[in-house]
């Protein structure tokens, strides 16, 4: 009668997931493929670009890497191009981190897992509005790109401290509330370097240092989705 009864308790924790576990399992590759596309796009259409002269510095090539922010891509030849890559990113990454928190039996902590799930979406969000608003639209896409870089200081944080309580992510878990402060050392250091003028002229390293805090904060996405694909 005790296991019988052991078990009925356990059936409704299992039953609460809305997508099944394997389901949830192909969701979680959405997390990989998002960070992937876009990393892409931005190698393979700023090579394609002609160093060129704008307003915002020199766009496209190896120059432009450096110096300019990707969101630069957005503009011009193959402009939409990059625009797709930066939409398709952002929704890849929100139907990955369904798919991850489907997959993570939370018990009586239902609450905390949505709430984690809904704050790791915004970077997602932050995506898909910096695709619509180009920089052109600059108060828009910048809501976008604090969205997509400045929330993962927090989100990584309860994530993590959510993670560290369930056995099979509790080292993940760990790692990741390494990556909150990591996330805004790289965050201030791309504000330190994003100097207009300095752009501008074709010079600075705001290209560089903000590709380097875009593919940390993507990078723990895609650990997520990988563990998630691999431990359901």
């Amino acid at each position: 009668m005790a296991t019988t009864s052991s078990k009925s308790d356990e059936r409704p924790a299992m039953n609460s997931f809305p997508v099944n576990q394997e389901a949830a399992r192909w969701l979680a590759l959405g997390a990989i493929a998002g960070p992937i596309l876009l990393t892409l796009a931005w190698i393979v259409l700023g090579l394609m670009r002609p160093a060129t002269k704008n307003e915002w510095g020199v766009s496209g090539g190896i120059t432009g890497m450096i110096t300019q922010p990707i969101s630069g891509l957005g503009l011009g030849p193959n402009g939409s191009l990059f625009n797709a890559a930066f939409l398709l990113n952002g929704l890849l990454i929100m139907v990955g981190i369904i798919g991850v928190f489907q997959s993570i039996e939370a018990g009586e902590r239902m609450a905390a897992r949505r709430a984690c799930a809904a704050l790791l979406a915004l970077s997602g969000l932050g995506s898909v509005m910096c695709a619509i608003f180009t920089v052109d639209s600059f108060f828009p896409h910048m809501t976008g790109f604090l969205l997509g870089c400045g929330v993962p200081v927090l989100s990584f944080l309860a994530t993590g401290l959510f993670l560290r309580g369930i056995p099979r992510w509790r080292r993940f878990g760990t790692w990741l509330l390494l990556g909150s402060p990591l996330t805004l050392i790289l965050l201030a250091l791309f504000f330190a370097t994003f100097q207009y003028d300095t752009m501008a002229a074709g010079l600075g390293v705001a290209g560089l240092t903000e590709r380097i805090l875009i593919i940390e904060v993507q990078a723990w996405y895609v650990a997520m989705g990988w563990l998630a694909f691999r431990r359901s």
